[in-house]
């Protein structure tokens, strides 16, 4: 079969790979369609474990499964999440799944790049959902982008009536938007560019600031959808008293925190990593139900064999949003 494997975002090589043979409980995917995660691109983080075939927001047709699966069967349209927990250690057994080292080591085999994939049992327990009818293969991948989201705004509490600020209109900032708005909030999004201030304002943003421009506000919640340092930095300067930043996205920088503020003001930093299987579960809902507007966010599809073109368009985004590679296509 076919992979793409990743060296740096300007390296990616299509190579041949045997296809994965399932165990006693395991499934094989055949990928239908794979979205390129903002993490993906993120060149300083992945480059440490080059070569590798990365891919995880997956959704495909089951082409065959393992002795022992009853939950499944082939020919079903399906959602494979790449990290489950264990539900036994201490982080799960207090709700802090994402914090679990079996969930940070856990994936599928090779990767989302790929023709098939080979699903652990695991992944197959806690893992993997039935697509409903309404919902296509190129929308299933934004199943996990969006409980992400969902994990990281029960993390900082977002509700009705509070001001989030939204710093960074990408695909992540434009799904906190339109969750928060859910959520009762009047939301504020930021970003530098022109388009991407058009869309923020076409999904729903109460207000749209160049963040390039000075402005003045103050939010009880901060969401960072952006590595920009500035929109770090942003933060600091726009929380309220009382208020929380969470670090959805993240600098390649350590962060200055202003002591004095964050001390006097009680202010609260925190971050979010990935999604548990509940969180999927909610936005699987979300999306189903028309909620959350996913497909909006989608502008392009490229085969495998193309992977380079939509790596490029995802690490220099200009006039595009989600890409989407297509293996089998």
């Amino acid at each position: 079969m076919k992979v793409a494997v990743y060296y740096n975002n300007r390296d990616i090589r299509i190579q041949e790979m045997p296809k994965p043979k399932v165990g006693e409980g395991e499934i094989l995917l055949k990928v239908k369609a794979s979205g390129i995660c903002g993490t993906d691109v993120m060149e300083w983080y992945r480059i440490k474990k080059v070569p590798l075939v990365l891919g995880h927001e997956t959704t495909g047709d089951i082409a065959e499964v393992g002795e022992g699966v009853e939950k499944f069967k082939a020919d079903q349209r399906v959602f494979v999440t790449h990290h489950v927990p264990c539900y036994e250690c201490k982080y799960c057994l207090e709700g802090n799944h994402t914090a679990c080292e079996v969930l940070h080591e856990g994936n599928y085999d090779p990767g989302g790049f790929s023709e098939f994939i080979r699903v652990p049992k695991m992944n197959v327990e806690h893992g993997t959902f039935l697509l409903p009818e309404n919902i296509g293969y190129n929308e299933g991948t934004m199943i996990e982008p969006l409980a992400c989201c969902v994990r990281g705004q029960k993390v900082i509490n977002v509700k009705e009536r509070q001001t989030v600020l939204v710093l960074g209109s990408g695909v992540s900032g434009l799904l906190n938007l339109q969750l928060a708005k859910l959520r009762g909030a009047r939301v504020v999004a930021t970003d530098v560019d022109d388009y991407k201030l058009k869309k923020a304002k076409e999904f729903g943003a109460d207000e749209v600031i160049d963040a390039r421009e000075d402005f003045c506000l103050k939010a009880e919640r901060i969401i960072v959808c952006t590595g920009a340092l500035q929109a770090a930095q942003q933060a600091f300067k726009f929380i309220d008293r009382k208020g929380i930043i969470l670090f959805f996205a993240i600098p390649n920088k350590n962060i200055e925190i202003p002591v004095v503020d964050f001390w006097r003001n009680e202010i609260t930093v925190t971050s979010s990593y990935g999604a548990a299987p509940e969180d999927l579960k909610e936005s699987l809902e979300l999306i189903k139900n028309k909620k959350v507007n996913v497909r909006g966010l989608i502008t392009h599809e490229f085969p495998l064999t193309e992977i380079s073109k939509g790596f490029q368009l995802a690490a220099n985004p200009k006039n595009s949003l989600k890409v989407i590679i297509q293996p089998n296509r």
